[in-house]
């Protein structure tokens, strides 16, 4: 069986978001824009301090920081913070080509998931475009070893995610999911999934200034090992889909759609990063190639890529 979606896409329009920056409490605004073949997911913002445009590439070597979310550049000066929810969305729907505009240093939170991102995209739909769509297939095993946390990308037919998470929070505890991704996977069992964290987390952040526009409308509290939103979680398992959900958006700074499977224990955004950085400069060229077109694959979990609200034609 092949992927019938052997051709890149776009957005078929634009389309903007309103929301708040979960760490400045500050209003964020975005806008999505359909782009031209080859030209992957770029962002534009405006240098604050000379006010010039600012585009830099959603790249892995873009990435700047990596401890409380995934920063691309420098935010001080064009840069954009927390932008792993949105490159899951783009990721999980087979979105190729786009430019995300940006008036600050930070993403919209939204409700803490990519769903927000979901419907942004669906209201336009997708655009098929002319040029063939290109994958890195993972062809050996490379491996991140941070004390007790690892991660790793194998060799795979598809793309596949293996994720286990364990904390001593009694809510949480340990959590382990495994997901083939597809459009279909990633909306109903991924995109929902909100961001977690302790009520005491959350206190010091506060007094370090940090993740001021935090609350119960954009994450899952953690208090005395309980959650303390009213509405409970969208899942038993959702914390372990969250960071599946990450997962997806910080590896979709691989440039391009991989072909292999993810498997990590107690990984985060720096051991996602860490593990782009293993691949792509320390494992060597033989760990992985860049493949074009529909590929064969034989996992019967996985489903061919329904195209969205599909326009015919090149862009």
């Amino acid at each position: 069986m092949k992927l019938s979606s052997d051709r890149q896409t776009t957005l078929a329009g634009a389309v903007s978001l309103q929301g708040i920056g979960v760490h400045s409490g500050n209003r964020a605004d975005v806008t999505l824009q359909p782009a031209d073949p080859g030209t992957g997911i770029v962002f534009t913002n405006r240098n604050p301090q000379t006010g010039s445009e600012v585009e830099f590439p959603a790249h892995w070597r873009a990435v700047s920081a990596t401890a409380l979310c995934t920063v691309l550049g420098d935010p001080k000066a064009g840069g954009v913070s927390t932008v792993e929810h949105l490159m899951a969305a783009l990721r999980g729907l087979g979105v190729d080509n786009a430019i995300v505009e940006m008036d600050g240093p930070e993403m919209p939170i939204m409700d803490g998931s990519s769903d927000a991102f979901v419907a942004a995209i669906d209201s336009v739909g997708l655009r098929r475009q002319q040029a063939v769509r290109r994958y890195i297939r993972v062809k050996k095993a490379v491996r991140v070893d941070q004390g007790s946390a690892w991660c790793e990308l194998r060799p795979h037919d598809g793309c596949r995610f293996d994720v286990t998470i364990d904390f001593e929070a009694e809510a949480i505890g340990r959590q382990s999911m495994v997901l083939d991704l597809s459009p279909e996977t990633f909306r109903s069992e991924l995109s929902r999934a909100r961001t977690f964290g302790s009520v005491q987390d959350v206190k010091k952040l506060w007094s370090m200034g940090f993740a001021l526009g935090s609350s119960l409308e954009n994450s899952v509290a953690i208090s005395d090992g309980k959650v303390m939103n009213p509405e409970g979680t969208r899942w038993r398992d959702e914390f372990v889909r969250h960071k599946m959900l990450d997962a997806v958006g910080d590896l979709a700074l691989a440039g391009l759609p991989f072909l292999g499977l993810y498997r990590s224990y107690k990984g985060g955004h720096r051991m996602n990063h860490a593990i782009l950085v293993e691949l792509f400069e320390n494992a060597g060229k033989d760990a992985f190639e860049i493949v074009e077109g529909a590929f064969e694959r034989t996992a019967p979990a996985l489903m061919d890529m329904p195209m969205l609200a599909v326009a015919q034609g090149a862009s």
